[in-house]
């Protein structure tokens, strides 16, 4: 199996064999919980084999983000409906990602993270924020919170460069292990990629921490399903570019296959996992 598979398919166990079962109060669902689960990967581009993931999905997805929008209907949209689900009635995500990072704060985080570290590759001051803390989150009676369709898991990470590697450390208050987590890897590791190639470096460690790791009641069947599953998959090794960065500003829509292909004809996963409804 591939480093990311394996550490995937612990952090799956340790859930399902040692997590605390709670009743989430805002889903209403039964799930069994792990906190402070980490993954670290150096090895390969960590894309889960053990089920098939929807691979275009997480690469437009990081694009958008990279282009800075609020609104799926620029981009995203045309290659998967999951931010429908998210949209306000002004057709804006309240939190997007990429908003945040580039726009929401008065300051581009992202491309300044670039300048930065250009000027100064040795810094640790390369740190980029999703969560607004005069506004998310601590909602409940006598509390402010404007009322959002999601708030942000990904909630920081930090670039570093060491050894001539670049290195991201992505921290996830909340992660959905069987949908969201596999999905949330690969796009952040598609990020590191890319803001790698963009600084002349080679992609490093990719720490993907997790605050409150939990699968779902009706995830519990495919959890068991999936831990008896074996996959000898090598590393996918891909070879990012420097003009990633800049097309993905621009929402260059073929980038989104130029990407796919480079992962595709390297991917060679398991079936998917029949049945997995998304909690909302």
């Amino acid at each position: 199996m591939t480093q990311f598979d394996t550490q995937y398919k612990e952090a799956i166990r340790e859930i399902m064999n040692k997590g605390y079962e709670e009743t989430n109060e805002r889903t209403g669902h039964k799930i069994r919980i792990a906190p402070g689960i980490t993954f670290r990967l150096n090895e390969g581009f960590p894309l889960l084999t053990l089920r098939k993931i929807p691979t275009k999905l997480f690469i437009a997805e990081m694009i958008w983000f990279i282009s800075g929008s609020n609104k799926p209907a620029d981009f995203v949209n045309k290659f998967t409906p999951i931010w429908k689900d998210f949209t306000e009635a002004d057709g804006t995500v309240a939190a997007a990602y990429g908003y945040r990072w580039r726009k929401h704060f008065g300051r581009d985080q992202l491309g300044q993270l670039i300048m930065h570290l250009t000027q100064e590759p040795h810094s640790r001051q390369a740190v980029v924020v999703t969560w607004d803390p005069s506004d998310d989150g601590l909602y409940g009676q006598g509390l402010k919170s404007t009322p959002k369709k999601n708030v942000p898991c990904p909630y920081a990470f930090t670039v570093n460069i060491i050894g001539n590697k670049l290195h991201l450390h992505n921290i996830v208050r909340s992660n959905d292990m069987m949908l969201g987590s596999p999905h949330d890897v690969a796009g952040f590791a598609l990020l590191q990629y890319i803001l790698a190639a963009k600084l002349g470096v080679k992609p490093g460690m990719l720490t993907h921490s997790i605050s409150n790791a939990h699968i779902y009641d009706i995830h519990y069947d495919q959890a068991w399903e999936l831990l008896e599953r074996e996959n000898k998959h090598s590393e996918i090794i891909i070879d990012p570019q420097p003009d990633w960065f800049d097309r993905a500003e621009k929402t260059d829509e073929s980038l989104v296959d130029e990407i796919f292909n480079l992962l595709n004809k390297q991917y060679h996963p398991l079936p998917v996992l029949e049945g997995m409804k998304i909690v909302l």
